[in-house]
């Protein structure tokens, strides 16, 4: 490139330069100054995987907490053989229903869930008759205790003489879906007792 110059008369030279300027600065304008923005992007992106790391951390830390949480969610309650669910939450409905003093008039085929994790679900719908007292009563006593028991669905109607309410419920159990061997062992120790 000295040598080129060189060659060229003052004039020439200045020319020269000026043209290799004035192409530098249409470059820079062309194919720079567009990514001007960039760095505030980059900015923003920086900021947000910071943000994410810091929750990230955050939920790391709480682990230990939540891995104690979920042993003593397995260990509570009954475990109850998978084949034996059906037979068991039916039981513990007529049972109740006896003792409560509820008309049990229906009910359908479980169906079982296996969505959850931990749980699988019995789905239960009965139809039943009783007095507002028995009916607050029977189901009262379905979600105490250890059952896991719950109503779903409820809907009621006064039966023909108008003395009683017929209702038809769905109830879900919740069952243990794979108990730890030390709540296997609990649950067969008590039943052997």
């Amino acid at each position: 490139m000295k040598k080129y110059l060189s060659q060229l008369r003052p004039l020439e030279r200045r020319l020269v330069i000026g043209v290799l300027v004035v192409l530098f600065i249409v470059l820079n304008w062309v194919f720079v100054k567009p990514h001007f923005s960039d760095w505030s992007d980059f900015s923003n992106r920086l900021d947000n995987a910071n943000l994410k790391l810091k929750n990230y951390r955050a939920a790391v830390a709480q682990m230990p907490e939540l891995e104690k949480q979920v042993k003593t969610f397995e260990s509570e309650g009954e475990f109850v053989a998978l084949e034996d669910q059906g037979v068991n939450f039916m039981r513990t409905i007529q049972t109740q229903s006896s003792q409560s003093g509820v008309a049990l008039q229906n009910f359908s085929r479980p169906v079982t869930k296996t969505n959850d994790v931990f749980f699988v679900e019995q789905v239960q719908n009965i139809n039943v008759l009783a007095t507002e007292e028995q009916l607050v009563d029977f189901l009262y006593k379905l979600g105490s205790g250890s059952s896991m028991i719950r109503v779903r669905d409820l809907s009621l109607q006064p039966d023909p003489p108008h003395q009683r309410l017929s209702a038809d419920i769905r109830l879900v159990a919740s069952y243990q879906k794979n108990p730890t061997p030390a709540s296997a062992a609990k649950t067969a120790t008590v039943k052997a007792k």
